[in-house]
């Protein structure tokens, strides 16, 4: 029986920003669990999620102290709208775990469909005479010795997600490690001590089982974008970027049409139909966390003025999330963001390219989802941009500033 929650005094803003981290990870574990069919990953997520109901009942008990009139309680329902989506999402992240740990019903050739792109995700704990004990993130420089970084640390009930150089690490740690299938093994076993055993990869035997798992990996990354941005919008009571949400639940819910229609297609290929079921909850909770992020958005959206808890976490910040339109001819229309080194010319890192009523060419790495716009999620320095494209872009507010002027554009 999970524990009782009392009150203790908190600042509303730290328990914002902490749901907010807890959250995004949520929505990458659960997924990477199917995937990967980690059921340690997925056991994970499950802890992480009992740390979010205890997080939002929190938060909703300061809420409810801080409304003292009608003009509070204006200000703080969008806020209490926030703490019931990121719930929701993060009960769609446990039923997708579930998938794992009750066996639901995932073909076991899905692992075999990956694209080699997806990296692996392994939890490991951090073994009392590793390498790696009683130091500093920044000190075992792991990333840039290894290409592993480490995108989450529990210690005991502890969490502490997107943990920085200078995290320390202690024995007993468990440390949720993401990085390429050449190195992920080797930094495991210096983790832990023990010896590295990745799942054995089925062939796909399943007609367009590869294409399903394509789809599934959009899914998930739109999703998880949705979310962050909804979280920008709020944050920095963005207009724009609550619309791009908007635009993002829609193609997620094009996708699902899609991925929908897959699954019934493979079931007439199956043994045993009943075995894809847990493609169906997958696709379910994918749209709940999608409709979450627009939850999330819709005091925004809504034109309701940002509470004042909104209003200091963004003063503390200098980090803004962005919407950028390529203006025609500019110094961007016809490049790739290689070619222009938008990274290094402005500071900026572009998470999305959105290309409305889109038409794909040779150099562009866009995502069909079945709907007019072409979207690129994650894009890399072969992403090709034309006049019109849409570039959503976190970094410093100088940094956006320099990608509007590169952009042409006159400040979205």
């Amino acid at each position: 029986m999970p524990g009782r929650v009392e009150y203790e005094p908190a600042s509303v803003k730290d328990l914002l920003a902490e749901m907010k981290d807890t959250a995004e990870l949520l929505i990458d574990l659960s997924y990477s669990a199917v995937l990967h069919g980690s059921p340690d990953v997925a056991e994970e997520v499950l802890e992480l999620e009992e740390r979010m109901d205890v997080l939002q009942l929190r938060a909703r008990m300061s809420l409810l102290l801080a409304a003292r009139n009608p003009e509070d309680a204006e200000t703080l329902a969008p806020v209490l709208g926030i703490i019931g989506a990121a719930e929701k999402v993060s009960d769609a992240s446990g039923d997708i775990a579930k998938v794992v740990l009750e066996e639901v019903g995932v073909p076991d050739a899905i692992r075999g469909a990956l694209p080699e792109a997806v990296e692996r995700l392994v939890r490991a704990e951090l073994a009392a005479d590793s390498a790696y004990a009683g130091r500093t993130l920044g000190d075992v420089n792991l990333e840039t010795e290894t290409g592993v970084r480490v995108i989450a640390v529990r210690r005991g009930g502890d969490w502490i997600p997107n943990p920085g150089a200078e995290t320390a690490l202690e024995a007993g740690d468990v440390l949720l490690l993401r990085g390429p299938e050449e190195s992920i093994g080797d930094v495991f076993e210096t983790t832990s001590g023990e010896a590295y055993a990745p799942d054995d990869s089925v062939e796909p035997d399943i007609v367009d089982l590869e294409r399903a798992v394509d789809s599934l990996v959009l899914m998930k990354n739109m999703s998880e974008l949705a979310v962050d941005l909804a979280y920008g919008s709020v944050l920095f009571d963005s207009d724009d970027i609550a619309e791009e949400v908007v635009e993002l639940e829609a193609e997620v819910d094009a996708l699902k049409a899609r991925f929908e229609a897959w699954t019934l297609r493979a079931a007439a290929d199956v043994e045993d139909p009943v075995s894809l079921r847990g493609l169906v909850q997958i696709a379910n909770a994918t749209e709940v966390i999608s409709d979450a992020a627009v939850e999330i958005s819709e005091g925004v959206l809504r034109g309701l003025d940002t509470h004042v808890v909104v209003r200091e976490a963004v003063e503390e910040s200098d980090e803004v999330i962005v919407r950028v339109t390529v203006a025609p001819d500019g110094p961007l229309d016809g490049t790739t963001l290689g070619e222009a080194e938008v990274k290094t010319e402005t500071g900026m890192r572009v998470i999305a390219v959105r290309r409305p009523d889109g038409e794909t060419d040779a150099t562009d790495d866009g995502l069909d989802t079945g709907s007019d716009d072409l979207w690129a999620i994650q894009p890399g320095p072969d992403t090709a941009l034309h006049a019109g494209d849409v570039m959503l872009a976190k970094g410093t507010r100088a940094g956006a500033d320099r990608l509007r002027a590169l952009a042409g554009a006159d400040g979205d």
